[in-house]
């Protein structure tokens, strides 16, 4: 079993390599590796996408990898490869995101990428450290992660959803802030699961065995 943390540039890797693979081990998953590679992204059997930044440049990064994002979607829409989407590679999985300019979307969530516009004028943006989950739909990557429990967030844009049915948690932060997005064998997690202690490192386990 091969696990790919794709680097497409956009974002330090070091601790998601390290989450993932600790939870590997003791979950006994197989290999992790990180590589920008198209042959690795395509022997894969299942996919990361990390990502900090912006919208339309971690885009343009992932297309600019020679054949990487060709990989990716053969990889992932057609064998079904389970996929992983943390953040900004969370948001990418959209049809499309509103940050500065308008950019298509993998097209894989039914949602739209938009600023945050909390309700309460005392809210900063970006929205950024700890906040509490709540679980809307039960799912395996969540079994033993409850409402309440904690996730680090660090983010000024947010998903928002066009098929609330493919939202399976929020978080409140001065209105519903969308934390985990999933359908068919793709998930995406709006927070970063490497930074979120007990919860994250429950949830890495979890899809690490995902069988769906």
């Amino acid at each position: 079993m091969l696990t790919v943390l794709i680097d497409y540039g956009a974002g330090n890797l070091h601790s998601a390599e390290k989450a993932f693979q600790r939870m590997a081990v003791e979950t006994n998953a197989g290999e992790v590796l990180i590589s920008d590679r198209a042959e690795d992204i395509a022997r894969a059997d299942r996919l990361v996408l990390p990502g900090d930044g912006a919208f339309p440049a971690c885009m343009t990064a992932l297309k600019d990898q020679k054949g990487l994002f060709d990989a990716l979607i053969e990889a992932v829409e057609v064998r079904a490869r389970p996929f992983l989407g943390i953040c900004v590679g969370m948001q990418l999985m959209a049809h499309k995101g509103h940050e500065y300019h308008e950019v298509a979307g993998l097209s894989w969530i039914n949602g739209e990428v938009r600023r945050i516009v909390p309700s309460v004028p005392t809210f900063k943006v970006p929205h950024m450290g700890w906040n509490d989950l709540v679980i809307e739909d039960p799912h395996p990557v969540l079994d033993g992660i409850a409402t309440g429990d904690h996730a680090y967030f660090v983010h000024s844009y947010q998903m928002e959803m066009t098929d609330p049915s493919e939202c399976l948690a929020y978080c409140d932060y001065g209105g519903a802030v969308t934390a985990i997005v999933g359908r068919d064998t793709m998930i995406g997690t709006q927070f970063h699961p490497e930074k979120s202690q007990a919860a994250g490192l429950r949830l890495i386990a979890n899809w690490l065995n995902w069988r769906p």
